[in-house]
């Protein structure tokens, strides 16, 4: 556990709270972190999510499939961050969402309840995680909005150009890597593989932006 405590300490459900408490939190919340292979299904569409999970390595993406078998990655979460909070608080059953390791991860599940509700022990950080949490889970909505904003558009070329400029405001800088391959990159901004690789080339021939892979520049 100790060789996660650099990324723990960045996972905002711990915010506020000190150092030498962190121990005795996730020992009061029974959590142990577990190896996943790349695909490897954490949560499955259609049954109750009782767990919150922190990436310690790795990523975890949140995938739609629609009755047509169309792929859609809804948000992407790094070392540090929280996935299924959402669904483990309310009760509310994915009915069309997976989570799922898009590479090799470490993971940390912590069971919602021990979260919400004080142990017998009266450990005073529950009330600060609580708060945490309730702010984490308002800025992942404010994030569901900025990609519902950027899906929105009517093209292949805008919606690219407001995900980029959207990154490159998070970043502070015109020169970044994106978390996403080419395929992730058409599922989050759910357009055809084809055409975005066509928009990235005309983009790149009209020098609006500079890429390899998964590095952009936007030339101002």
């Amino acid at each position: 556990m100790i060789k996660f405590f650099d990324v723990l300490r960045k996972c905002s459900l711990f915010d506020g709270i000190e150092d030498e408490n962190l121990d005795k939190i996730l020992h009061c919340l029974r959590a142990t972190p577990d190896f996943y292979d790349k695909k490897f299904t954490i949560f499955t569409e259609g049954k109750p999510v009782k767990y919150i999970g922190i990436v310690l390595s790795g990523s975890v993406q949140a995938v739609q499939v629609d009755y047509y078998g169309n792929r859609s990655i809804l948000t992407e979460t790094t070392p540090g961050g929280m996935f299924g909070q959402a669904f483990a608080c309310s009760g509310a059953i994915p009915d069309t969402l997976s989570y799922i390791a898009s590479e090799p991860s470490d993971i940390m599940l912590l069971d919602c309840n021990h979260i919400l509700h004080t142990c017998s022990n009266n450990c005073g950080f529950h009330q600060q995680m609580i708060y945490n949490l309730m702010k984490n889970m308002a800025n992942a909505n404010i994030e569901l909005h900025q990609r519902i904003e950027i899906t929105s558009k009517r093209s292949t070329r805008e919606k690219l150009m407001a995900y980029l400029s959207l990154y490159a405001q998070k970043t502070g800088s015109n020169e970044f890597d994106i978390p996403f391959d080419r395929q992730e990159l058409a599922d989050y901004l759910e357009v055809e593989r084809s055409g975005l690789s066509s928009e990235i080339s005309k983009l790149r021939a009209e020098g609006v932006i500079e890429s390899n892979k998964r590095h952009f520049v936007i030339n101002m």
